[in-house]
C-alpha cells in the first residue's frame, strides 16, 4: 500500500515537472486575470451597500445558470471530437459551424423563458419594475456573449493558442478593474454600473475569441447533420446533469432569494467570493488536464488518473483546513459588513472544495469519454431527494442552513463521479457504435 502511494506521488510530481513551463505560465497569466476579477468582486463587496450588492449578486447568480443552459455541454465536446486532428482546420471549422447552429437554436428557446422566470424569482424582494426589466436585458446580452465565448474559446483551446486565450481575459479583467476604480472615484458606483462594467468585459472577451478563432480556422465552415449528431451523441449523457447543475451551482442563491431577506442574499454573495480561488485552479482543467488525458495512451492512463486525483484531493484538503484554522483571514478580505460570518466560512470553503474536486474528476472522465446516462440521472435523484428533505424539514431562510445543505448535496455527487471512474476503467468509454450501453 505504501509503495503504491509513493509511486502515485512520484507519477504526480513527474507529470507536473514535465509540464512546469505550461503550469507556471497558466498560473501566472491566468493569475493576473483572476486577481483582477477577485479584486473587482471584493471591491464590489466592500464598496457597494448591502442592498446594492444583493442586486449585483442575484444578477450574476442567475447569469451563471443562464450561461450553462445556453450551452448544455456543447462546447465541451469539441476537444474530444477533434482528438489528435488539431491541424485539420476544415474539420474544426465544420464542427464549429455545427455547434454554433445548435447553440443559436438553443438560445432562442431559452432566452424567452429566462425573461419570464427572472421577475418571478425576485418578486419577493419588491424591487422596482424598471430595475427588474433592466436586469433582464443585461442578462440576455451577457448570456449571448458567454455563449460566443464558450464556442469560439474552445477553438483556441483545441488549437493550443493559449496566449490569445489568456490575453483576452487579462485585458478584459484588468480593464474592468480600472474602470470600476475610476467610476468609484466619481462617486457614481452602484449595482448597475458594476454590472455594466462586467458585461462590457464579457463582450470584449467574446469578440476577441470570435476574431481569433476565425483567423485560426481560416474558413467559415459548414454545418451538417452528421456532425451535429456526433455533438449531441457525446453531449446527451451529460445534458441532464448539466441542466441540473445550471441550477444546482446557484442553489444557495436561489433558495436565499426565494426564502430569505435581501441581507442574506448579500451574505451568500460575499461568501461565494471566497470560493473564487478555486476558479484559478479550475482553469487548469480544460487547458492542461483535459487535453493531456484525451491524448494519453491506455497503458499510462490508470497511474496518471490516480496521481491527478491525489493532487486534486490534497489541494481541496489544504483549503478546507485553512478555512477552519484561520476564518478571520477570510472575513478580513470581505470587510466589516460581514464580520458575523466567521462560523459560515469553513462551510462555504468545504462545500466549494468538494464541488471543485467533482468538477476535476468530471473533466478527466469527459476527456476519456467516461460519460454515462445513469450518472446524470442518479445525481439528479440524490440531489433532489436531499433538497426536498431539507426544504421540508429545515428552515432555509438562514445562510448557515443553506451552506449545510450544499455540503449534504456535494458529498454523494462526488461519490457518484468516483463510481463513474470505476465504471470507465471496467466497462470502457461510451462509444457511438452501441457496444457500450451505459
Amino acid at each position: 500500500m505504501i509503495t503504491t502511494l509513493i509511486n502515485y506521488i512520484c507519477e504526480m510530481l513527474a507529470f507536473i515537472t514535465k509540464r512546469i513551463k505550461i503550469v507556471t505560465g497558466i498560473l501566472f497569466v491566468q493569475g493576473v486575470a483572476l486577481l483582477a476579477r477577485l479584486l473587482y468582486g471584493f471591491l464590489c463587496v466592500r464598496l457597494l451597500p448591502i442592498q446594492e450588492y444583493a442586486k449585483y449578486t442575484v444578477v450574476y447568480g442567475f447569469l451563471g445558470t443562464l450561461s450553462v443552459l445556453m450551452d448544455i455541454a456543447f462546447s465541451s465536446t469539441l476537444l474530444p471530437l477533434i482528438g489528435e486532428q488539431v491541424e485539420n482546420r476544415k474539420l474544426i471549422a465544420d464542427y464549429l459551424a455545427s455547434l454554433r447552429q445548435l447553440a443559436h437554436r438553443l438560445y432562442w428557446f431559452v432566452a424567452p423563458i429566462a425573461a419570464l422566470l427572472y421577475p418571478l424569482l425576485v418578486y419577493r424582494q419588491r424591487w422596482d419594475l424598471h430595475v427588474v426589466i433592466a436586469m433582464v436585458v443585461i442578462l440576455l446580452i451577457a448570456s449571448w456573449c458567454d455563449r460566443v465565448s464558450g464556442a469560439y474559446g474552445a477553438v483556441l483551446i483545441v488549437r493550443r493558442d493559449l496566449r490569445h486565450w489568456y490575453l483576452a481575459q487579462v485585458l478584459s479583467s484588468v480593464g474592468a478593474l480600472a474602470l470600476l476604480c475610476a467610476i468609484w472615484t466619481t462617486h457614481e458606483l452602484n449595482a448597475f454600473s458594476a454590472i455594466l462594467i462586467n458585461t462590457a468585459g464579457t463582450a470584449c472577451v467574446s469578440y476577441a475569441y470570435f476574431y481569433r478563432a476565425r483567423r485560426l480556422v481560416g474558413r467559415g465552415g459548414h454545418a451538417d447533420s452528421e456532425k451535429q449528431r456526433a455533438i449531441l451523441h457525446l453531449a446527451l449523457p451529460s445534458m441532464p446533469g448539466t441542466i441540473f447543475y445550471a441550477f444546482q451551482n446557484q442553489i444557495s442563491l436561489l433558495i436565499i432569494t426565494l426564502f430569505g431577506r435581501t441581507t442574506a442574499i448579500a451574505d451568500i454573495g460575499a461568501l461565494s467570493r471566497l470560493a473564487q480561488v478555486f476558479v484559478l485552479f479550475g482553469q487548469l482543467n480544460p487547458i492542461l488536464f483535459e487535453p493531456y488525458f484525451a491524448r494519453l495512451s491506455a497503458v499510462h492512463l490508470r497511474r496518471s488518473y490516480y496521481s491527478a486525483l491525489a493532487l486534486g484531493g490534497m489541494f481541496c484538503t489544504f483549503m478546507t483546513v485553512a478555512s477552519i484554522g484561520f476564518p478571520g483571514v477570510f472575513i478580513w478580505i470581505l470587510g466589516h459588513n460581514y464580520n458575523g460570518l466567521q462560523r459560515e466560512v469553513p462551510f462555504m470553503i468545504a462545500g466549494s472544495s468538494i464541488s471543485f474536486f467533482t468538477g476535476f474528476i468530471w473533466t478527466i472522465h469527459n476527456a476519456r469519454k467516461f460519460v454515462y446516462w445513469w450518472n446524470g440521472l442518479l445525481t439528479i435523484i440524490f440531489t433532489l431527494g436531499i433538497e426536498i428533505f431539507y426544504i421540508w424539514r429545515i428552515d432555509l431562510s438562514s445562510v448557515h442552513s443553506v451552506l449545510i445543505l450544499n455540503i449534504a448535496v456535494a458529498v454523494p455527487v462526488a461519490l457518484l463521479n468516483i463510481l463513474v471512474g470505476v465504471c470507465g476503467f471496467t466497462l470502457g468509454p461510451r462509444i457511438s457504435n452501441g457496444k457500450c450501453l451505459v
